[in-house]
């Protein structure tokens, strides 16, 4: 991931219901989720949802595909991890207490 990159992606995270929705859909793999069920977990209008689900897609975050007549959205799960190994080696230059600190608040498998 390049400079450009990882700022459209901060940027689309940088909004509450943007971050909600990459929540949501990174334990679903590449099941992904409905467009529908996505706006009901949110609580987002869909005139809202596609604004929304355009950003992230548009950064790289999730894809769409269509199945019959819903579109189902997955999180673009290496383009995330893209991100993160570029903020904690690129940015933070593999800084030891920030990968520390990230080990230290990893949730427990």
């Amino acid at each position: 991931m390049d400079e450009t990159q990882a700022l459209g992606a901060l940027s689309a995270l940088a909004h509450e219901t943007r971050l909600q929705i990459v929540r949501l859909l990174v334990p679903c793999g590449q099941d992904g989720m409905a467009a529908g069920e996505i706006g009901a977990r949110v609580d987002c209008a869909a005139s809202r949802l596609s604004f929304h689900l355009a950003a992230l897609e548009q950064a790289g975050l999730i894809t769409a595909r269509r199945d019959g007549r819903r579109v189902i959205y997955s999180a673009r799960r290496r383009q995330i991890g893209g991100l993160i190994h570029y903020l904690l080696n690129d940015c933070c230059a593999g800084d030891r207490t920030v990968g520390e600190m990230c080990r230290a608040h990893a949730p427990a498998c």
